[in-house]
């Protein structure tokens, strides 16, 4: 029997052994969802405090219940043959495995170029331990030729060919947390393989644990669709927080603005200025097209525009806070601050990209007293980019009156806007939250 068929067949009775490597946002949740779809999953990681978390049954991440990952080491849950997830930093176990599927993430470099040194670090810890009739999936974010320029050549260094030996698709992530209307069960996936074998073992992989799947013609195709998506919201996003900039000027509400053009019933789509773009798909994903079109004679300014746009948006509220301060007779330096919400969206955990820490950084860099709530994020430690030591505060009368600023950067479900509005001296709000509220709740 050939690998291929070998390969099928093991998928189909679920006695594929599924590893994924990142356990992040992306990788935690496709883990548990091959689980409980009956395989057996390996999840690695690199940070040895996931890794322990995990094993003892423990979940890192807010919107995945304790239960769902002790469910998934213990081998029980919902499927009608449950199998177990363990978790190891040991990569010599890749050899054990049939699929391999990499959810690493894809930062932007100093000057704005795509970072894959987790992409081909995992990999190059993958390649020793390859064998034959594996299949190979990418899942994380990047520009389009990368499966094949970075993922293929490490494969056939290991004197393997893709398509016959071992067999390499891209699918691109397409996680929404703390939307409550899709999961990784229900969101369709994308698929794109190097060769039609590979296409065939990576759809029918997918398709054992996802409703959908959807199959284009290659991995660059594959590549190219995810970009497309994010660059959409992107440029869309862009466009609004540009004309924010406008409306501010001429003391024009944009947000009733945008609810009034949403009432066109064709022809618009709705989307809102914020305090800039988080996560880590929107911030990064033009740019990572933007670097790869240079290498075609492109200069792709509308992408790169609405980029810096959006990233020029915490500096810009910075300013708005520095003046509302000013107008108030306050100095920067020595004002007390509060921030609503650190995540980068509603009601989720997730801080990768958040502009809120930008605009903390900033204001506390001119000497501001920074303070913050936040009904998902306790504490605020070390991250990649920022050097924090912060403590979500209690959210009382008394923390608001005695700030001489609060600024609502994240508009969580769970945050008490009637006490904001009736306690706050003076607020910048940058979603719109409290518009609709009357004065006093």
């Amino acid at each position: 029997m050939n690998p291929k068929q070998r390969l099928l067949e093991k998928i189909d009775r679920r006695e594929a052994v599924v590893a994924i490597y990142g356990l992040g946002y992306v990788g935690l949740p496709l883990a548990l969802r091959f689980a409980e779809a009956g395989f057996a999953v390996t999840g690695f990681d690199v940070d040895a405090d996931k890794v322990a978390q995990l094993s003892a049954g423990k979940s890192y991440i807010e919107r995945i219940p304790d239960r769902a990952v002790a469910d998934a080491i213990a081998g029980t849950g919902a499927s009608k043959t449950p199998r177990r997830l363990t978790a190891t930093a040991d990569y010599a176990r890749t050899a054990q495995a049939d699929a391999l599927i990499i959810c690493v993430p894809t930062p932007l470099g100093k000057h704005r170029e795509p970072d894959l040194r987790y992409v081909t670090d995992t990999m190059d810890g993958i390649a020793p331990h390859l064998q034959r009739g594996q299949l190979v999936a990418l899942e994380s974010t990047t520009y389009p030729g990368s499966t094949e320029e970075e993922i293929l050549p490490r494969i056939e260094a290991r004197g393997l060919r893709a398509g016959e030996d071992v067999f390499l698709v891209y699918s691109p992530e397409r996680e929404d947390p703390g939307n409550p209307d899709f999961n990784t069960r229900t969101i369709p996936k994308v698929c794109g393989g190097h060769t039609v074998d590979c296409l065939q073992v990576g759809a029918a992989l997918y398709a054992a644990a996802i409703d959908r799947v959807v199959t284009v013609s290659s991995t660059r195709a594959a590549e190219m669709t995810k970009l497309l998506e994010n660059i959409y919201r992107a440029v869309n996003i862009g466009l609004v927080n540009e004309l924010q900039l406008v409306a501010d000027k001429m003391r024009i509400d944009m947000f009733e603005v945008i609810d009034a053009a949403a009432t066109k019933p064709f022809g618009y789509t709705p989307f809102r200025p914020g305090p800039g773009m988080g996560g880590h798909c929107l911030p990064i994903d033009p740019f990572y097209l933007a670097w790869k079109a240079k290498e075609y004679g492109v200069n792709s300014r509308f992408i790169e525009l609405a980029g810096e746009v959006n990233a020029a948006m915490p500096l810009w509220y910075v300013d708005k806070a520095v003046a509302e301060l000013n107008r108030a007779g306050k100095a920067v330096r020595g004002a007390s601050i509060l921030i609503l919400g650190v995540a980068y969206k509603k009601n989720i955990d997730d801080m990768r990209e958040s502009p809120a820490l930008k605009i903390i950084e900033q204001l506390r860099d001119q000497g501001a007293n920074i303070a913050y709530h936040d009904p998902h994020v306790p504490r605020l430690n070390k991250l990649r980019d920022y050097q924090f030591d912060l403590q979500s505060k209690p959210l009382t009368a008394d923390l608001l009156a005695n700030s001489d600023l609060v600024i609502l950067c994240t508009n969580h479900d769970r945050l008490d806007y009637p006490l904001i509005a009736k306690h706050s001296p003076r607020i910048i709000d940058t979603r719109g939250a409290l518009r609709n509220l009357e004065e006093g709740g």
